[in-house]
């Protein structure tokens, strides 16, 4: 890959990681008034509705047929039961907690990296696995003081993360056939398509719900969603997996400053500790072990 198409899909993905730190913020916002299943599917329903008008004016069709099964699984796991499991939990622990623990993501995808690319398990991706693990035992503890429904915050969270791997691992290979914007746009579709069980639950809370909350989940589904998810999905095209998977490491201190300049909203200490721990782990599994110089590995 050339420095200039480096440098486009860095800036795609740092874009996709601003929005989806703002995400975070939003989603708690209009979580006061939308369930989480009606969020998910009104964030996807206008998100797909912006991506099928930018799919149309751009003139691009319908995506070949060896791209529809990471497109399906894709949209049913991160588009889908993402959303809903984050929406979830965030009702029940703060932003900048859910941001940390969803973070443990880019572990996730390297794990199953090496279970559906036979790419191996490194003793350091293990090790970053424990410590990952240890964190979102530390969060938990955190949580535990406050009762039982923000430890479930804390699951539903880690839930968010294993789909949210499953979805990239699952995405990377449709991208070989289809362009990001048509993989981003029906991905979006089925996971609205996987939503409409809330619809009665989204026409209700659409009725009682302030300007605001509207506001909050239409941004979601046309910044988050459509914008966010089409640069993630042109930067994956361009670069590996767990290459982009570490891209998000500065999502939770984006979270954690929005938050508090939003929402007045700042994780306790020790959840603190836990998320720091998260993403060590997950920066442990990342480094490669230095290879000696070329006359030492002559000499053994």
């Amino acid at each position: 890959m050339d420095s200039g198409t480096d440098r486009r899909a860095m800036l795609a993905a740092g874009t996709a990681v601003v929005l989806w730190a703002s995400a975070f913020v939003a989603i708690r916002a209009a979580g006061e008034y939308f369930a989480p299943g009606a969020l998910a599917l009104g964030r996807l329903a206008s998100g797909a509705v912006a991506l099928l008008v930018v799919l149309v004016v751009r003139g691009e069709g319908v995506p070949k047929r060896g791209a529809w099964p990471g497109i399906v699984v894709s949209g049913v796991l991160w588009f889908g039961a993402y959303m809903v499991a984050l929406n979830w939990g965030e009702q029940l622990v703060d932003a900048g907690t859910a941001a940390m623990v969803v973070n443990v993501g880019p572990i996730l995808i390297a794990l199953l990296g090496g279970w559906v690319l036979r790419e191996g398990f490194p003793r350091r991706l293990l090790a970053g696995l424990g410590v990952s693990f240890a964190g979102a035992v530390v969060v938990g503890v955190s949580m535990s003081g406050k009762g039982q429904a923000p430890v479930l915050g804390v699951l539903l969270c880690l839930l968010a993360a294993v789909t949210y791997a499953g979805g990239v691992v699952s995405q990377k290979p449709a991208l070989k056939h289809a362009s990001a914007l048509q993989v981003t746009t029906f991905g979006c579709l089925v996971g609205a398509v996987a939503c409409l069980p809330f619809t009665g639950q989204l026409v209700s809370d659409l009725r009682d719900a302030p300007a605001s909350a509207t506001l909050s989940m239409l941004y979601l589904g046309l910044f988050p969603t459509a914008l966010a998810f089409t640069t993630w999905a042109y930067a994956l095209a361009r670069t590996t997996a767990g290459k982009m998977g570490s891209t998000t490491y500065a999502v939770p201190a984006i979270v954690v400053l929005m938050s508090w300049a939003v929402l007045g909203e700042v994780p306790a200490w020790l959840s603190l500790v836990g998320g720091v721990l998260c993403l060590a782990g997950v920066a442990v599994s990342r480094t490669r072990r230095k290879r000696a110089p070329e006359h030492e590995r002559q000499r053994l």
